[in-house]
């Protein structure tokens, strides 16, 4: 038992120097390991002073060969060059080497030996020239290489473009099918030049550390280099090891966090189209219920997958969570106020996208409407972008929301002397309107006298239109329309300036429609009869001028 105490007592003491001790390296290896202290000085500062003397030693070629001199007085056994002491053995070292000191020292001697003896084979002009050759024809295959592979990948890009190309012309593919083949080609080249450049990034990786190790200045710098990148994928390797279960538990919620919003789509799409129906659903409030469902079953699955998350339950990450929460809570309030306005525009159903409206001052048909905004594009073809919480609070005119199923009245007024039949100007006003492309005939137009002015009469027509995003197309087609009638009826459109009582004035329907018998008429004058208290003779002469009048033309 005692025996196997000491055996597992040397073990260790050997473990832990390899863990603890200093080691001393020359042109990138490790030659020894020093462990105890020599007076003041450490480990580690003798293992950097026994390196900095044996690369001295070697340079400058001295030809004695490293010995050992045991130094009794001092407890040590010095490893010698010469009458040059390299490096001290202490009892300590020993003791956790597991070795006597004097055997240690040998061991050290005969180390650095071959460590000298190898600094000075590779530090020779041949050896340099021979790497430099060697690193030159590696680089060059090297790049021959990635740039075949460059070539080869965009070569089976477009190879493979063109076989997906064939396969729908032959396969008649369109629509969401031609779609699915384009992203399943577009992923698999992805996940191939994916694999490719991970390759390519090791070789790389590799050739260079390769490279520094050809020349002994540089392969110190080697060894560093890949003991950086075996920690750096070892620990990355490790991390996602011990990251699989929580990690499993986060793909399973991608998973059926996808699933499910496939679904909700599906039935969208059919509640949208009529396939399915729902009560409480109307088939234009299926998209809009689809987009709030998604965003709550999104943001309940992060809910879900964030403590599983890497560094999720790290305090820095809360602590920028709560940071990030805190600045969208004071610098969101309009943007949220908006997004609830356009939740709600979007279930009282006041308007739709293609509708003619007016908001406020604005009209124009809606291009977009969005939880934040809603963009019209007015008759002169100006995009204007309202904000919801606007549109919430304001007076909001749809044209076209009884233009689907009743018509959109369309009406103008025009002004008409009382000396012109009211029936006939009906009459004149209706035909018009059925004149008028845009106008539907059933319901019949109609016509309003709205007032009884002082010197005209407002009459207003009235017809229906089933196009109400050509509003002012219609308007003016109408009034042309109701020039034509007038002028073809022998109806003046009197102005509020112009009196049906003339001078000579000529009528203002153009000549092509005024009778060819038409003279303009004159004023009218009657003589008033006044009998003076004069003599008979007076009167007789009086009535003797009067009747000269009449005899002129002059009326009474």
């Amino acid at each position: 038992m005692r025996y196997v105490l000491l055996l597992i007592g040397t073990l260790s003491s050997l473990v832990w120097g390899q863990v603890t001790g200093a080691p001393v390296v020359v042109d990138g290896k490790e030659i020894l390991r020093v462990y105890g202290n020599v007076g003041p000085f450490s480990a580690a500062e003798r293992a950097a002073e026994i390196e900095h003397r044996v690369a001295l030693l070697a340079e400058k070629k001295v030809p004695e060969r490293i010995g050992i001199r045991p130094l009794p007085t001092e407890g040590i056994a010095a490893v010698m060059s010469g009458s040059v002491m390299v490096m001290a053995v202490t009892v300590a070292d020993a003791e956790v080497a597991g070795v006597t000191r004097d055997e240690l020292a040998t061991r050290y001697a005969q180390a650095i030996q071959k460590a000298i003896d190898s600094y000075r084979m590779g530090h020779t002009w041949r050896i340099i020239l021979r790497a430099l050759g060697l690193a030159f024809t590696i680089w060059i295959l090297l790049s021959i290489v990635i740039g075949s592979v460059w070539i080869s990948v965009r070569w089976l890009d477009r190879r493979v473009a063109a076989w997906v190309a064939m396969q729908a012309s032959v396969r008649g593919l369109r629509g969401s099918r031609l779609l699915l083949w384009e992203r399943g080609r577009q992923m698999l080249m992805l996940v191939l030049k994916a694999a490719l450049l991970i390759c390519l990034i090791s070789t790389l990786s590799f050739a260079i550390s390769y490279t520094f190790t050809l020349f002994p200045q540089t392969a110190g710098i080697s060894t560093t280099l890949l003991g950086y990148l075996k920690d750096t994928f070892g620990n990355a390797v490790m991390a996602a090891v011990r990251y699989l279960p929580s990690g499993g538990f986060v793909v399973l919620v991608f998973l059926a966090t996808y699933y499910l919003l496939k679904v909700l789509r599906f039935l969208a799409q059919a509640i949208e189209n009529g396939d399915f129906p729902a009560k409480l659903i109307h088939p234009e409030m299926a998209k809009p219920t689809y987009q709030i469902v998604r965003l709550a079953v999104v943001i309940f699955a992060f809910v879900l997958a964030f403590p599983y998350l890497p560094g999720g339950k790290s305090e820095a990450f809360k602590g920028v969570s709560i940071f990030l929460g805190l600045l969208l809570s004071l610098g969101s309030s309009s943007a949220v106020s908006n997004v609830l306005a356009g939740l709600v525009l979007t279930y009282m159903r006041a308007f739709h996208v293609g509708d003619r409206v007016k908001i406020v001052d604005t009209v124009g048909d809606v291009l977009e409407r969005t939880l934040l905004v809603t963009r019209l594009r007015t008759i002169k073809n100006v995009e204007v972008v309202i904000p919801n919480g606007a549109i919430l609070g304001s007076q909001v005119l749809n044209y076209s929301a009884m233009a689907r199923s009743q018509g959109l009245i369309l009406h103008t007024v025009v002004t008409i002397g009382y000396n012109a039949p009211w029936r006939t100007v009906h009459e004149l006003l209706i035909r018009a309107a059925l004149r008028t492309e845009g106008i539907i005939a059933d319901p019949q137009p109609f016509v309003l006298q709205t007032s009884l002015n002082d010197f005209h009469i407002s009459y207003e027509v009235n017809a229906y239109t089933d196009q109400p995003n050509d509003i002012q197309n219609i308007y003016s087609r109408l009034h042309q329309a109701i020039q034509d009638s007038f002028i073809e009826g022998g109806v003046e459109i009197m102005s509020p300036a112009f009196y049906a009582l003339r001078d000579g004035n000529h009528v203002t329907i153009p000549m092509d429609h005024v009778a060819p018998e038409y003279e303009a008429p004159a004023f009218r004058v009657e003589a008033v009869r006044v009998r003076p208290a004069v003599s008979p003779r007076a009167d007789g002469r009086f009535k003797a001028q009067t009747a000269d009048l009449q005899n002129a033309g002059i009326p009474k």
